[in-house]
């Protein structure tokens, strides 16, 4: 076995401990539904969202278009974050190697045979940094403060940066402050404060769910 088949495998156990020490949810989940007020720009619209036991999801109530889409898109990121799926399903063809490590300690674990190029930093079992590109788009996730739930950890607080793929520019950012709440054994988004800046024009929108309920 040569070094390098050796760095490979130890990389890719160091990045399957930290996927597997990722919150998500089991095979029994029932779904929930609650209520959403979505304040921004001073204007608040309020509706009703439902996630099914299959993870579908469907919302309801808002007569305002733009923030039904902005509802649904923040859904499907938080499904696609806490459906559960094994490291083989997800990243059985993959490549992985270890990269530098930098002044605070994170370990680069670069990927190959990812479709959107994704690259990561870990900070002992958790993914701290996420870098990737969609359509051709490159941005960047840090994850800066994580929770604990005793089943694996969530993320709190976290930033995103975007880049001009021609230059490398930033092209916006977007601050995430997450709060959950544990129902049943389970813990769902209880509000989402996006602070967000795109060609300097500043937004703060605020997701808040209440009357959280299992099915």
């Amino acid at each position: 076995m040569t070094e390098q088949t050796i760095e490979q495998l130890d990389a890719r156990d160091l990045f399957r401990a930290a996927y597997e020490n990722r919150y998500t949810w089991d095979s029994n989940f029932p779904g929930y539904t609650a209520d959403l007020a979505v304040t921004r720009s001073g204007e608040t619209h309020t509706g009703s969202i439902r996630v099914n036991p299959d993870l579908s999801v469907e919302v309801t109530g808002f007569t305002d278009e733009a923030t039904k889409g902005a509802v649904q898109n923040q859904l499907q990121g938080l499904i696609t974050h806490r459906r559960r799926s094994s490291f083989e399903q997800t990243h059985g063809k993959h490549v992985f190697s270890f990269g530098d490590t930098d002044s605070a300690g994170t370990q680069a674990i670069l990927v190959q045979g990812d479709a959107m190029g994704s690259h990561y930093r870990l900070r002992g079992k958790e993914v701290c940094q996420v870098s990737r590109v969609i359509g051709r788009m490159p941005f960047t996730i840090d994850h800066l403060q994580s929770i604990d739930t005793g089943a694996g950890y969530l993320s709190g607080q976290y930033n995103a940066v975007f880049r001009n793929p021609e230059t490398n520019e930033v092209s916006g950012i977007s601050k995430y402050h997450d709060t959950y709440e544990e129902i049943g054994g389970y813990y769902v988004l209880a509000r989402q404060v996006v602070e967000a800046e795109e060609q300097g024009s500043p937004t703060v929108t605020d997701f808040t769910f209440s009357n959280l309920k299992l099915l």
